[in-house]
Formats: C-alpha cells, structure tokens, sequence
C-alpha cells in the first residue's frame, strides 16, 4: 500500500507517548498497550492526507478510547476483591521519569471523573492547549477549564514531598527487602513513619490483605508474624526497580508468588508501602524479567 512505511513510521515515533497517556487514563499497562493496539487499527483506516496534526489526531482517538474503557472500568473496580492498586510501571533507577506522576498521584487519579482525568492529563501533564484539550473531549473551552481545576484541587494534596535520588532509591529498596523479609522490627521500626499505611493488591486470585494495615504498630507486628511463619523459603529479591518514579522491587514471595513493592517516602521516612500480588497485573513484569534472565550454560 503507497505510503504504509510512512503511516507506520509516524504512528512508531508516536507509540510512547500513547501508551504512556492510555496508562495515565487506565492504570492498566495490559489496557494500555489495547487501546495504542486499536488506534493503531484507526490510523491504518484512516485518511492521513486529511489530518493536519498526526500526533494530536492520534492523541484525541486514544483519549476517547480510553474514556470509554474507564466506564466499564469503574463498574468492575466496585466488585473487585480487595483493595485496587495501578498495575506496576516498572523501570531502572538510572532511567529519568517521564513526568513527576508517582503512583500516590495515580491512586488521586482515581477519584477524579473521567472527563477531569483526561482534562488533567491532556493539559497539566502532556501540556497539550486547551483548545485541543476541548476538541479531544467535545466540551468547550470554559467547561474543560473547570475540569483541570477541579481536577488539580484533588491531586494537589498526594504531590510527592521528598524527591528520591536514584542511588538512594535503590538502597531504600534493598534495606526494606531485607528487614520486612527477616523481620527485623528495628530496622523497620527506623525506616517507617508513624502513620505508615501498607496496601495489598491480591484481586482475589493470591492471599493479601482485604483492607490496608495501618500505624507502625500493626505494619511491624504484621513482618514480625510473617516472619515466625514456618513451611516456606524465604522471600527472594529479583531486582530493585523504579515503580511509577517511587523506590521499589520486584521479589517471589515465600519462594514462589511474584509481587512488586513500591515505596511513598516522605521527610525520609516510608509512610505508604504498596504491594502488587495480582499475578493478572504482572505479566508484563515476568515477561520483563524473564527476558533479563541470563541463558543456561552452554554444555561441553
């Protein structure tokens, strides 16, 4: 087909972007990858000699694919079983973030509509003007005004305080590792705050906690008890990672149940812990991590 390469050669230079918006919108990195996947189907169908703005005209049917998508989402999250958490965007702690959306941000996001999401996201984040904003969302200019003012009262509060250098997340990561897998209560007891809160995302598929565990108290007799449990190797650390811009790992959990943790710091000390067990939402970390893992010896 005369001009496929280059149809194909502007959506490729626009996939990131994409799949980074559809996850902001989703919190789905497995939904992400869909909606870029559709809009790819889009753009194939579509005549490119009419659109002026390849990257905006790619943007709007993402964002209008992902609105759609939020609706079923929302009726699914209130039968899900547990507390819901973001799938996990991993990365390496030497890689610079895209923007400054941690996963405490994320979780704020959830409590907006979807119309303030998107207006959020279109404009604060991805900086896009909010005449486009307004022709993405079919909403005049005033009304779409509103929304990331609505929207940016919400966040504003779950901004990350205490900025993480990329040694020290790592560090932070492999000490937490190491003290919660040896229950080690005074060391715990010196790197979590007061009114720590831990999260446990099992989707009802892996033993986790329904509700979080809340106080230093409860969150340090829980690694303890964890710990006294007989029957099982220890947990094993797979490597730190970046997990939506906070320090975190991946590990197998009592030998075998892959779980990511991130952790919120603020003033230095860790005051949320968010534990991803779903193995649905992991997949694309296994696959990840399978393909870091070195080749079998050769056989002489």
């Amino acid at each position: 087909m005369p001009g496929a390469d280059a149809a194909t050669a502007v959506f490729e230079a626009q996939r990131p972007r994409l799949l980074r918006l559809a996850y902001r919108m989703t919190g789905s990195v497995a939904e992400a990858e869909d909606v870029v996947q559709d809009a790819w189907l889009r753009w194939q169908g579509t005549d490119r000699q009419a659109v002026d703005i390849p990257a905006a005209f790619l943007t709007r049917i993402v964002t209008r694919l992902c609105l759609d998508r939020l609706k079923s989402a929302r009726a699914r999250r209130e039968t899900y079983v547990g507390a819901w958490l973001p799938e996990p965007l991993v990365g390496t702690a030497e890689a610079e973030p895209e923007d400054d959306l941690t996963l405490t941000l994320m979780l704020a996001l959830e409590r907006l509509s979807p119309l303030e999401r998107a207006a959020f996201l279109l404009h604060d984040v991805f900086g896009i003007a909010l005449s486009e904003v307004a022709r993405t969302l079919d909403r005049d200019a005033a009304a779409v005004r509103q929304l990331a003012v609505r929207a940016r009262r919400h966040v504003r509060e779950a901004r990350p305080r205490y900025a993480v250098a990329h040694g020290e997340a790592e560090r932070i990561a492999q000490a937490f590792f190491a003290a919660s897998r040896d229950g080690d209560t005074q060391a715990l007891g010196a790197m979590l705050a007061q009114d720590v809160v831990l999260h446990s995302d099992g989707g009802g598929r892996v033993i986790a906690f329904r509700n979080p565990i809340t106080g230093l108290a409860r969150v340090l007799r829980l690694f303890a008890g964890l710990r006294r449990k007989r029957g099982a190797p220890p947990a094993r650390l797979l490597r730190p990672m970046l997990i939506d811009g906070l320090p975190g790992f991946a590990s197998l959990d009592r030998g075998e149940v892959l779980q990511t943790t991130a952790l919120a710091l603020e003033e230095g000390r860790i005051r949320a812990i968010y534990v991803v067990r779903n193995p649905d939402k992991l997949r694309h970390v296994a696959r990840m991590l399978s393909q870091e893992r070195p080749p079998p010896p050769q056989q002489a």
